[in-house]
């Protein structure tokens, strides 16, 4: 009768350590995240996610309606912590031209620390509408913000007033996402991240100021 009288308060206590459902999504989330840096997406299936999240395939189902959910989710939050404190105040500073290759690089250290979950979005894009409505929405909020430092520069006089300022930004940009995962993918031809980093600050800086522009 004495063990009778203290199984429930055990069973309970048991139960009590199970994940929540909290912590089932996250490990679903961190193994896709884990298995990218190994494989490609392609090459990852439900079963490997469920599996490596110690649940079955019917929870993982219940949790994501499919791999590809998994990713979205992922590439949501990349996104998220790599915009977020980006784009900084108009304030014109001390040295423009150095502030824009600070900026560049700066572009470009946020989206590191999510470069596999970067790289598996866009690689995804092309089937995947939500992943393309993400990306676009984040593309775009760099060339808004790009083109308004565009036409303060301009109005201050120190950067002459060429082509749109939206048209220049909007190019700058894609040429920066374009260079940046060339680099990373090691297509062919390509430069190494440093070698791109700076070619990008040097065609930003003399394509808003001018060939003339002095040199950082």
């Amino acid at each position: 009768m004495a063990v009778s009288a203290v199984s429930p308060a055990r069973v309970r206590g048991r139960r009590a350590t199970r994940p929540s459902g909290d912590d089932r999504e996250a490990a679903i989330l961190g193994t896709l995240e884990d298995m990218l840096a190994e494989r490609p997406f392609a090459d990852i299936s439900v079963d490997d996610l469920a599996k490596g999240a110690g649940l079955s395939r019917p929870t993982f189902y219940f949790y994501f309606a499919s791999k590809d959910a998994v990713l979205v989710r992922l590439f949501d939050r990349a996104i998220t912590a790599s915009g977020a404190g980006q784009l900084q105040s108009v304030e014109v500073p001390e040295d423009p031209q150095t502030a824009w290759h600070a900026g560049i690089y700066a572009f470009f250290d946020a989206l590191r620390p999510h470069r596999t979950v970067l790289l598996a979005g866009l690689g995804a894009m092309a089937t995947n509408a939500e992943l393309r409505q993400m990306w676009t929405a984040y593309m775009s909020s760099w060339v808004d913000y790009t083109a308004g430092l565009i036409l303060r520069e301009r109005e201050r006089g120190a950067a002459p007033d060429t082509i749109p300022a939206h048209d220049l930004a909007t190019a700058l940009n894609l040429m920066n996402e374009r260079v940046l995962f060339a680099a990373q993918l090691t297509q062919k031809p390509t430069l190494p991240e440093q070698a791109a980093l700076e070619a990008l600050a040097h065609i930003w800086i003399t394509s808003i100021y001018g060939a003339a522009a002095a040199s950082v």
